[in-house]
C-alpha cells in the first residue's frame, strides 16, 4: 500500500514533535508492506530529494509563513500529482493550508488524519477557521488522536466521535544510540551532582519560566536541554532570580542527550499549556527508565506519566508544587526507582513504534478496504 504523509514541515527543514512523529509512523508501517512518501513545504524544495530511512520526502516551494502556517502555490499541484499515486492519503492537523488543498484537490483516496493538538496559540483566528476546519474534519474517513485522554478532553473531537480512534504515538528504542562511556564522561564533567531534566524546543507553552521559578526550592540542579525561540528570554530570567542551580546546555547531539537521560535523577515537563498534546520526551523518559514529573492539561502527557505510577503528575504553572515534586525524586530514591521501572514497563507495553505501526497499519488497510489480518509483513 503506497500512503502520502502531509503537513507543513518535515526533515531536514525541521525535525519537532510531529516530524518525528510522521518518521516513526513511516518507518514502524514499512514492515507491514506501506510504502511512505511526506509532502511537506520548503524555502529550497530541490536541495531535499534523498530519500530519509527508506521513504522519499518530497517537497513544495514555501511562499510565505503568517502566524506559524506556511502558504504556497505549488503544493496544490505536487499534493495533486502525489494524490494520483497513493492508495491513501495521511493528514497531520493542524495546518489549515492542508484543509484547502484536501477540499480543493478531490482526489477520491480514503483519507484519515491524525489530530496533533487544538487550536490554542491562534484562537483570535478560529471563528473564521472553524467551518473550514469542520468540513474538512467531516470529510476525512477516520480520524486519529494520540492519547485518550486528548480524545475526551477536546471540543473539537467530540463532534466526531464516531470516526474516531486512539493510536498514541509510540518511539523505537533502536533509533536511539547507546550513551559509551566518553558520552557519560562528558555528562558528569558537565552536571557535577544530582539533576533533573527538561529536554526539548523551548517554546512559550512548555512552562519553562514557572521551573525556573521553582528551582529556588528544589533541593539539586535543573538542566535544559534544548534550544528554541524563547530560550534568550529564559537564561535572562534565570540570571535576574540568580536561579544559580539552573544549567542551560542549548542544543545537544543525541549520544550526549542519552547520556543525560540514564544518569538524572527524573525528567521534568513542566508544559502548562494544551499546545503540548503529548510530549515525546515523557516517552523518551520513559524509555531510559525514569521517573517524570508532568502537568495536568488533560492531553496526552498525563497518559504518558500516569500519576502514582510512573511519577508524579502536578497542576499546571504551580512553582511550589513543582519544587515539591522535584524534591520528592530528590528525598525518596527507592520510590523513584519503583517509578522509573514502572515508567519502563508501560513503555514497553503501550508506546513502542513496533505498536503504533502495525496500529496505523491496519487502520490503513481497513480503509483501503482490506481485512486487517492481510496485514502481513514484507519478508525480511
Amino acid at each position: 500500500m503506497k500512503v502520502l504523509h502531509f503537513f507543513k514541515t518535515y526533515w531536514p527543514d525541521t525535525f519537532g514533535g510531529v516530524e518525528r512523529t510522521i518518521h516513526a509512523i513511516a518507518r514502524s508501517t514499512a514492515s507491514h508492506g506501506v510504502e511512505t512518501q511526506v509532502l511537506s513545504l520548503s524555502r529550497a524544495p530541490e536541495k531535499n530529494t534523498q530519500p530519509l530511512d527508506g521513504h522519499m520526502a518530497p517537497k513544495a516551494k514555501l511562499d510565505f509563513e503568517l502566524a506559524s502556517t506556511g502558504f504556497s502555490r505549488d503544493v496544490f499541484r505536487k499534493f495533486g500529482a502525489l494524490a494520483k499515486q497513493a492508495d491513501l492519503v495521511h493528514y497531520h492537523f493542524p495546518w489549515p493550508v492542508m484543509d484547502i488543498v484536501h477540499l480543493r484537490s478531490g482526489h477520491g483516496k480514503p483519507a484519515l488524519v491524525t489530530y496533533h493538538s487544538d487550536i490554542v496559540k491562534q484562537r483570535l483566528i478560529l471563528p473564521f477557521y472553524r467551518p473550514l476546519m469542520m468540513r474538512f474534519l467531516g470529510d476525512v474517513d477516520a480520524i486519529v488522536a494520540t492519547s485518550p485522554n486528548y480524545l475526551e478532553s477536546s471540543p473539537v473531537l467530540k463532534a466526531f466521535r464516531a470516526k474516531s480512534t486512539v493510536i498514541p504515538i509510540g518511539i523505537d528504542e533502536g533509533a536511539y544510540p547507546a550513551p559509551g562511556e566518553a558520552d557519560n564522561l562528558w555528562c558528569r564533567s558537565t552536571v557535577p551532582g544530582p539533576f533533573v531534566l527538561f529536554i526539548g524546543v523551548l517554546r512559550y507553552y512548555k512552562g519553562l519560566d514557572v521551573l525556573i521559578r521553582a528551582a529556588d526550592r528544589a533541593r539539586c540542579r535543573i538542566v535544559i536541554a534544548g534550544s528554541g525561540p524563547v530560550e534568550r528570554e529564559l537564561r535572562q530570567q534565570a540570571k535576574t532570580l540568580r536561579r544559580d542551580n539552573v544549567l542551560f546546555l542549548g542544543y545537544v547531539a543525541e549520544p550526549h542527550k542519552m547520556a543525560l537521560l540514564h544518569n538524572c535523577l527524573g525528567f521534568v515537563f513542566p508544559s502548562n499549556q494544551r499546545s503540548e498534546a503529548y510530549g515525546i520526551s515523557l516517552v523518551e523518559a520513559a524509555m531510559c527508565s525514569k521517573p517524570m514529573i508532568s502537568c495536568e492539561l488533560g492531553t496526552g502527557t498525563s497518559y504518558v506519566n500516569k500519576a502514582d505510577k510512573t511519577g508524579l503528575v502536578v497542576p499546571p504553572s504551580d512553582p511550589t508544587r513543582l519544587a515539591e515534586a522535584i524534591n520528592r525524586l530528590v528525598d525518596s530514591p527507592a520510590e523513584a526507582m519503583k517509578w522509573g521501572r514502572a515508567a519502563r514497563d508501560r513503555y514497553a507495553r503501550l508506546l513502542t513504534a513496533d505498536r503504533m505501526g502495525k496500529a496505523y497499519a491496519d487502520l490503513y488497510y481497513r480503509l483501503g478496504g482490506v481485512p486487517a489480518g492481510d496485514t502481513k509483513p514484507k519478508d525480511t
